[in-house]
């Protein structure tokens, strides 16, 4: 499978325009997926209102150089996703101001998506995800490219090309998969299911500034200067995660992959094309230890359970000295156990499903995950 690498060191847009053209020649060129005249869905990460700065969410001007790109040969540009939170369109306003989108939609003439209608549709790829519903804008559509963010994840370790069409999914429906699947294994066979029903002509990742860290949303920027751009998103994840130093084996997405023969889980299935990987390499990029399903299994009895479960699992802490008390937390916590007393968050940990939605979608950082220094050390065995 091909996997492209460009160079670009800055969000220039000269320099983000000439390596996504380099991305599309590595790859056989735009007319190999996309005939002029379709219409195309440019699927963003825009978790939350976040700077372009914050590396959180797709840089707008690598949204504004694809876009403009497609609509010069010959299509239609959407661009669109659904955040975490509600989905309707006052928030989407929002979220594409805040986030620069607007903007260079208005400059090129793409059309942003304020289609907030749900779908159910079959998924005759899924494993467990038979049916689901999902955001109508992408059964509108001729043709998807995912257009992710290079970062980590509290929960999955990495969030890259086929965590980003979690987003096909509208609104607090994804809270519901989150507390229906609480379990990693679960959840990520779910993602993967998502993903191959949405099946991207092709997926481009925004790796010129990516998150480490706390990821998706509470993490650092991290200058790594690659765009990264294949027909799948499962061999791109796997490209990213090397690059940055991550085991692709432990990203549970990948994982399952492997399990279902999608892929290897390394560079042995991979063609890569265009600048050496060993020029992108980042030895010291810090990634957050996830919680191993695999150290207690569940037919053990419940007081050894809740031992483990005490010592090995990771928790939020709240921070209430810098929240702001914008209720973000509390209504987007899939297990409805985030209580607000006298404006500031407190958490029953007994109903706690570890999907750490809270963190990712606090706008203020005021929300950290604690991992137990056990669980850290049995993650390296």
């Amino acid at each position: 499978m091909l996997v492209s690498l460009t160079e670009c060191r800055s969000y220039d847009y000269d320099k983000v325009r000439e390596s996504i053209n380099k991305s599309f020649n590595n790859l056989g060129g735009i007319e190999k997926y996309i005939n002029k005249g379709e219409t195309v869905l440019l699927k963003l990460n825009l978790l939350m209102k976040k700077k372009p700065e914050e590396a959180t969410t797709t840089h707008p001007m690598f949204v504004k150089a694809l876009a403009e790109i497609l609509i010069e040969y010959g299509a239609n540009v959407v661009i669109g996703d659904s955040p975490g939170g509600p989905f309707n369109e006052r928030i989407l306003k929002g979220i594409y101001k805040y986030c620069g989108i607007d903007k260079i939609a208005n400059e090129i003439g793409a059309e942003l998506n304020y289609n907030t209608n749900s779908v159910e549709v079959k998924n005759e790829k899924g494993k467990i995800l038979k049916t689901m519903e999902v955001a109508e804008m992408v059964t509108n559509v001729d043709k998807i490219i995912s257009v992710s963010k290079l970062k980590t994840h509290g929960m999955m370790l990495f969030t890259g090309a086929v965590k980003n069409m979690f987003g096909i999914i509208p609104g607090l429906h994804k809270a519901e998969y989150h507390f229906k699947m609480p379990h990693i294994e679960d959840f990520s066979e779910a993602l993967l299911d998502i993903c191959l029903y949405a099946n991207p002509v092709l997926s481009f990742m925004d790796g010129i500034v990516g998150m480490e860290g706390a990821g998706p949303s509470a993490g650092e920027p991290k200058e790594i200067g690659v765009v990264l751009a294949s027909p799948s998103p499962c061999h791109l994840d796997v490209v990213a995660t090397t690059i940055v130093n991550i085991d692709p084996l432990k990203v549970p997405t990948i994982l399952r992959a492997v399990e279902r023969k999608i892929i290897k889980g390394s560079l042995d299935d991979i063609e890569l094309i265009g600048d050496s990987i060993e020029g992108f390499k980042v030895n010291d990029f810090k990634a957050p230890t996830i919680r191993s399903v695999h150290f207690i299994k569940d037919n053990k009895p419940s007081l050894i359970r809740t031992l483990s479960n005490r010592l090995l699992q990771p928790k939020p802490v709240f921070h209430h000295k810098d929240c702001i008390g914008c209720r973000d937390c509390a209504n987007n916590c899939p297990a409805k156990v985030i209580e607000m007393v006298n404006k500031k968050p407190v958490v029953n940990l007994g109903g706690c499903i570890r999907c750490f939605c809270c963190q990712e979608l606090c706008p203020e950082k005021a929300i950290h995950i604690h991992r137990p220094a056990l669980m850290k050390l049995l993650s390296k065995l």
